[in-house]
């Protein structure tokens, strides 16, 4: 005797070889012997012989409509033989017969529902009638998903796709057919989504990939702004100074400026100003909510997203030519010994006359012109006098230090779609006065907020790594007891909110956030948060521009050397000249890059290596180099010199 039987919701035939009560032992058609419940015996038979017994019962179910199965099945419960009884028309149906119906009531569960061992009931009219909509909706989308699949791997964008790409790329939500499709074609073509979509035309630029990315995670309603307006502020003295400010071609945010006047007594008076948007934009006005929402102005290599709107920036930004409201520093200083004398704050209206430019400036103002004692351009006095003073200052901090080994500030400049990469070496004079003078003030605005009991927002760094917090302590690092960002408003959240707090304190007013202020603890922990994305998205985009730095060199020694018959390959490739960091991480010379080069051999750290550049991909920001030669001369830059 034979039986049929179901295991893991699966028919199986098997021969008895003991019956007992409530379980059988069986042999399968392989020849194993198992033990099954006797409640799983569908039905048992003699005919046809065991092997074909299955074979036969899925042809006859193949012949079986569905539908009308369907409607010879009573309203209520049933079992399969009786209703294979019904359907064949007889009240004893074959072993076959019934074994046939089990199995097409089994594969139609929209149609059957099963409710035990061997039975069924049929699904109501309206139910079925969803169910069969809800299938058939189903395939149309498995249908639509293929095509998608088969469209993507041969590089053909979908037209659906178009509205959908940075969801996509950025947050791709895999219960979607297009995700579904995209991700089965990246496996067929062994691409990542990125480079697939790129492929199939979707991304028309690299860098919009990178910066819409970041873009889509931190700016989801855009980089635009309301309409601001601005409060009105009392009006203020105007200065007698004529200030100058040294910045960058391309800043527009001019937060900072100096002036230098002769006073009656023989000392100098040295004057620091800085900008001051907390005038028109005071706690919890429409203009404070944005820039404490953005927190940061975010640079990139070629543009920036503000901080604060154009209109705003305008309205306190330190052009040339212009009266501008500012928060001053004076600094009274001993014109033979360069200290510092006496010291006063003030708000006031200050008159810009000339923002003086980086890249104008330092080919005049700079160790060469100093030493030769050159005095012919625009504000030397002044420039000469600030150099002086700042190196008085940095000795006062006991930081001075040998320039030769300072770190270098790299310059980029993107025209046309086309990137240059300067460099300046940190520590140049225009460095140095502008950084001494805003550590003065910063460290010295912070001492005043700490003596009158007004909590502010300081950096403070104890053998380790800096660190924000609302109370006053040391900056070793910097070499002073207490400092503060207070010196660029119009780009950072944090100085505005400490611009507030001087500014309470110089007018005698209380402070704009008292103490344990929960919105203080607040700024903190948002600023730190969004300052480190900012950068990180900063260091992103200059690393990709370095990158394609590399390809414009690659494509120009293509160029000037064309591979031909009798050609030497070598010299159509680039060569360039990196430092070993360690194991395999290089950083090349000639720009701010830091990579794995996997071919290099093993060389001890602050080796000079020569590689050769391969493959570089935009999308993944990785470059493939091949080893040429290494150096190991006695005296290279350290680590920290380099990086």
């Amino acid at each position: 005797m034979n039986i049929l039987y179901e295991e893991d919701g699966n028919f199986k035939v098997g021969s008895i070889m003991t019956d007992n009560t409530s379980s059988l032992q069986i042999e399968s058609l392989s020849g194993k012997r198992s033990k099954i419940k006797a409640a799983n015996v569908m039905l048992r038979f003699t005919q046809p012989v065991l092997g074909e017994f299955i074979a036969q019962a899925e042809r006859i179910a193949e012949q079986i409509e569905v539908e009308f199965l369907w409607e010879c099945c009573p309203p209520e419960e049933f079992g399969f033989e009786q209703i294979a009884a019904e359907y064949f028309g007889h009240n004893t149906p074959s072993s076959l017969e019934a074994a046939a119906v089990l199995i097409r009531l089994h594969g139609a569960p929209i149609y059957f529902h099963r409710k035990g061992k061997g039975r069924y009931r049929a699904a109501p009219a309206d139910v079925l009638k969803a169910a069969l909509a809800g299938a058939e909706k189903k395939r149309q989308q498995l249908a639509t998903q293929a095509r998608y699949t088969e469209q993507l791997s041969k590089f053909e964008l979908p037209a659906e796709f178009a509205e959908h790409i940075q969801h996509l790329l950025y947050q791709p939500d895999r219960n979607t057919l297009e995700v579904k499709a995209l991700e089965a074609a990246c496996v067929a073509t062994h691409l990542s989504a990125a480079h697939l979509l790129h492929r199939c035309g979707a991304l028309p630029s690299t860098h919009d990939f990178h910066f819409n990315k970041f873009l889509f995670e931190n700016f989801p309603k855009g980089t635009g702004f309301p309409a601001v307006e601005l409060s009105t502020w009392a009006e203020l003295p105007l200065a007698t100074a004529q200030a100058f400010s040294i910045d960058d071609a391309s800043t527009t945010e001019i937060d900072d400026a100096f002036s230098v006047e002769k006073l009656a007594n023989g000392h100098w008076r040295i004057g620091v100003h800085i900008a001051a948007p907390a005038l028109g934009l005071p706690r919890d006005s429409a203009g404070d909510a944005i820039a404490g929402s953005r927190l940061s102005t975010v640079y990139m290599p070629g543009q920036k997203i503000t901080m604060l709107p154009d209109s705003v920036v305008q309205a306190f930004t330190l052009n040339a030519d212009h009266v501008c409201p500012a928060l001053s520093m004076y600094l009274e200083v001993d014109s033979g010994t360069l200290l510092i004398t006496s010291s006063e704050s003030r708000v006031e209206r200050v008159h810009i006359a000339a923002n003086l430019r980086h890249d104008t400036l330092e080919p005049l103002f700079n160790e060469e012109t100093l030493a030769a004692g050159r005095l012919d351009y625009v504000y030397a006095p002044e420039l000469r006098l600030l150099w002086d003073f700042a190196n008085k200052l940095e000795a006062l901090r006991g930081k001075a230090s040998d320039n030769s080994t300072a770190q270098v500030d790299y310059n980029f400049s993107i025209v046309e779609d086309r990137v240059s990469i300067t460099t300046r070496r940190r520590g140049s004079p225009i460095d140095k006065v502008v950084s001494e003078l805003m550590i003065l003030v910063n460290s010295t605005w912070g001492k005043q907020l700490d003596e009158h009991g007004f909590p502010g927002i300081y950096r403070t760094q104890n053998n380790g790594k800096v660190k924000m917090s609302t109370v006053a302590a040391p900056h070793q690092g910097l070499g002073v007891a207490q400092y503060m960002w207070s010196s660029s408003p119009l780009r950072r959240y944090v100085d505005m909110v400490n611009q507030r707090q001087i500014i309470a304190m110089l007018n005698g007013n209380e402070p704009v956030y008292p103490k344990n202020d929960p919105a203080l603890y607040a700024v903190v922990r948002d600023f730190e948060t969004m300052y480190g994305i900012y950068n990180d998205f900063q260091r992103q985009m200059e690393r990709y521009w370095c990158l394609r730095w590399l390809q414009q060199e690659k494509a120009a020694v293509a160029l000037s050397h064309p591979i031909g018959e009798g050609a030497d390959a070598s010299l159509s490739e680039l060569v360039v000249t990196g430092i070993v960091l360690r194991e395999n991480l290089v950083k090349l010379t000639s720009i701010p890059l830091v990579f794995k080069a996997h071919s290099l051999p093993e060389l001890a750290a602050n080796s000079k290596v020569t590689l050769a550049v391969g493959e570089i991909d935009l999308l993944d920001l990785n470059i493939h180099t091949r080893f040429v030669r290494a150096e190991t001369p006695a005296e290279l830059p350290t680590e920290e010199a380099i990086c």
